[in-house]
């Protein structure tokens, strides 16, 4: 059977419904981390939003009636609560919205959820960060490369440490090169570096990877559990993290250290999973027109199947080197 094809209006439609869907999202992720860090009731102070902005909100037919009221008044602070209310209509007004407010309304939405995550959330959680402090646990987690074929994984014992820094330990163990930007993702909770991640941050819920430990990710030592850790969002390099249980750190042992692993890490920018099988393909066929080209690319040599678990530990040691200090 033929497929449809959809008209310009549909797919504008679908667009708008993405959208909208995507802003009650990030709506209702900010109104579970604000529950979660207490402050859902506290006022967003200033209210980000200007005399013509307000104005904009208020005429939202989605809008409650006690907030359009309140909106209406002389200053009034707004909680997390009705924040995310005001977004909320912002979304379900979206799609009869005439084109040349759309630009508007998501600009405001945008607003108010950079407010709850700048002004309310990220202190929050600033504050929850100083009074944690690592546990004396020891870590080990199984890295795999998701895709692979036979696997390309590592299995490493890590001190606790803050996300931040596993993306350290998995960049050396594994063999990147520190050249792209990467996050977690734990039961669909992103976490990444503010810097890095940018405006990004915010919209998408972001929590922050620089202050949050390992082990508030798995807190519950002897239960398994996995995340996810994604580098380079073009090539999409996906790692399954399971987390395998806290043994006894051995008296003398310097750590994080490398127990074992198979297989080469792929070269940066070969192109995903897909890329990588191409290249493969190309390096082994001594009469392809690009396997000069390639193997030059990979410095000249590669393969696939050599992993040293030592010159791994070494270079978890060694670290990268961190970009914020760079002149």
């Amino acid at each position: 059977m033929a497929r449809k094809e959809l008209t310009d209006q549909e797919i504008k439609v679908q667009i708008l419904a993405g959208a909208a869907a995507r802003m009650h999202g990030s709506a209702a992720k900010s109104l579970a981390a604000a529950q979660e860090a207490g402050i859902e009731t506290k006022p967003l102070v200033p209210f980000p939003l200007d005399r013509t902005e307000r104005t904009t909100l208020a005429e939202l037919t989605a809008l409650p009636d006690h907030l359009r009221t309140k909106l209406a008044g002389r200053g009034g602070k707004f909680a997390v609560t009705e924040i995310v209310s005001f977004v909320d209509a912002v979304a379900d007004s979206l799609l009869a919205a005439e084109d040349e407010r759309r630009g508007a309304m998501r600009w405001i939405a945008q607003k108010l959820l950079y407010g709850i995550h700048s002004d309310l959330l990220m202190p929050a959680w600033q504050a929850k960060a100083r009074k944690k402090k690592p546990t004396r646990l020891l870590y080990q987690l199984k890295v795999t490369l998701i895709g692979s074929k036979p696997e390309i994984w590592r299995r490493i014992q890590v001190k606790d440490c803050t996300l931040d820094k596993l993306h350290e330990h998995i960049q050396t163990v594994m063999g990147w090169t520190n050249s792209h930007l990467h996050h977690f993702d734990v039961d669909g909770q992103l976490f990444g570096d503010p810097e890095l991640i940018a405006e990004n941050f915010h919209e998408m819920s972001y929590r922050d990877s620089t202050i949050t430990l390992l082990s508030e990710v798995v807190p519950e030592v002897g239960k398994r559990r996995h995340f996810q850790y994604d580098y380079d969002f073009g090539d999409s390099w996906e790692h399954e993290v399971l987390f395998e249980g806290c043994p006894l750190p051995e008296k003398g042992q310097k750590y994080p250290l490398c127990l074992e692993g198979e297989r080469a890490c792929p070269p940066e920018d070969v192109g995903g999973m897909h890329g990588y099988a191409e290249f493969l393909k190309t390096i082994k066929d001594r009469e392809h027109e690009e396997r000069e080209e390639m193997l030059e690319w990979a410095e000249g040599w590669f393969d696939p199947d050599e992993f040293d678990a030592t010159i791994a530990t070494k270079s978890m040691w060694k670290g990268i080197l961190d970009w914020r200090t760079r002149d």
